[in-house]
C-alpha cells in the first residue's frame, strides 16, 4: 500500500513537471511569435531600439488614414489630440473631449491592424487626480481599442499620473519639449530647450518620465542637440517631431505628411509629400469644371 501511494505521488509530480514545460501559447493563447500580420508590441519596439533601427510613427484620426498606415508598415500609430486642430478646425488641442477622442480611436483601431496604437489623453481628463488619470486611460483602451496611452508634460502631478497608469497595467508614452496642452503657460506654440536652463529641464523631465515607467517619449520642437542629449541619457526610445535627426524615430501628423494643412505652420517635408495637396486640389478643380460642362 505504501509503495503504491509513493508510486502515484511520483507520477503526479512528474506530470506537474511536464505541465510546467508546456509552452505558454498552448496554455492560454499567448504570447505568440511576431510576424508581419500581427500587432507591433512594446517588445518589438525595444528590440528595434536595441538594434538602433529607426522607429516610424504617424498620427491617424479615422479609418482611411489608419488603413494607409497599416499598408505602409508604420510601427506606431498615434491617435493624437491634434485631431482638435487638423480635423475639427480648432486653433489649439484643448477643446477636444474624451468622447470625441474615443470616436477617433475606434475608427483607427478598425483600420490599423499591425501598428502599435497609442491614444492621447485629452486636456482636462487626467490632471485632477491619479484616479481620474487611470479611469481615463482605462476607457481609452477598453472603449477606444488602443494598446497604450500618451500624456503630456512632466510636472509632479503628471509623473504621478504616469506612474499610476503604468501600475494599473497600461503602457504609457510620455511627451516633452513643446507640450501643446500647456500653451497657456508656454505663451503659444514656441520651441523649447533654447536656453541652458530650458534644455536641462527637457532632459530632466525625460528622465523623470522614464523613471515613472514610460516605454517611450515624444520629443517635440527642441534643438537637435537637446534631443540628442535626451536620447543619449535615456534607455527608452525617443520619437522626435521638429527635434532633428538624432532621436530613435520620427513622428509626423498625417495631414502634414500629405501637405493638406498648408494654411497652418507645418514642418519641412519632401517635395513629393508637400505636393500631395496640389494634386488633390487639381483633381477637385478638374471635377468642378467637368461637372459644369455637363
Amino acid at each position: 500500500m505504501f509503495f503504491s501511494r509513493t508510486r502515484k505521488a511520483r507520477c503526479f509530480l512528474s506530470h506537474l513537471r511536464c505541465m510546467s514545460n508546456i509552452p505558454e501559447n498552448t496554455v492560454y493563447g499567448g504570447p505568440k511569435p511576431q510576424n508581419s500580420n500581427q500587432r507591433v508590441t512594446l517588445t518589438n519596439l525595444r528590440q528595434k531600439h536595441k538594434r538602433r533601427e529607426p522607429i516610424t510613427s504617424v498620427t491617424a484620426y479615422d479609418y482611411p488614414s489608419a488603413v494607409h498606415l497599416d499598408t505602409a508598415g508604420i510601427d506606431v500609430c498615434i491617435v493624437g489630440d491634434s485631431a482638435s486642430m487638423v480635423v475639427h478646425g480648432h486653433d489649439t488641442t484643448l477643446p477636444i473631449s474624451l468622447d470625441e477622442m474615443l470616436v477617433h480611436c475606434r475608427s483607427v483601431a478598425r483600420g490599423a491592424k499591425t501598428p502599435l496604437l497609442v491614444g492621447d489623453l485629452p486636456f482636462g481628463t487626467y490632471e485632477s487626480s491619479t484616479s481620474q488619470a487611470v479611469d481615463t486611460a482605462v476607457r481609452v483602451l477598453k472603449e477606444g481599442g488602443m494598446d497604450a496611452i500618451k500624456l503630456e508634460g512632466a510636472s509632479p502631478s503628471r509623473i504621478s499620473a504616469a506612474k499610476a497608469i503604468v501600475e494599473a497595467g497600461i503602457a504609457v508614452m510620455g511627451h516633452v519639449g513643446l507640450t501643446p496642452q500647456a500653451i497657456s503657460i508656454l505663451g503659444g506654440f514656441r520651441p523649447q530647450g533654447k536656453t541652458i536652463a530650458s534644455a536641462v529641464k527637457v532632459v530632466e523631465t525625460a528622465l523623470a518620465l522614464q523613471e515613472a515607467g514610460c516605454f517611450g517619449l515624444i520629443v517635440e520642437c527642441v534643438p537637435p542637440l537637446v534631443a540628442a542629449a535626451a536620447t543619449a541619457a535615456l534607455q527608452i526610445p525617443t520619437i522626435g517631431i521638429g527635434a532633428g535627426p538624432f532621436c530613435s524615430g520620427q513622428v509626423l501628423v498625417y495631414h502634414d505628411l500629405l501637405g493638406m494643412m498648408q494654411h497652418h505652420i507645418m514642418p519641412r517635408l519632401p517635395q513629393s509629400s508637400a505636393s500631395s495637396m496640389h494634386v488633390l486640389e487639381m483633381s477637385l478643380t478638374k471635377l468642378f469644371w467637368s461637372t459644369r460642362k455637363k
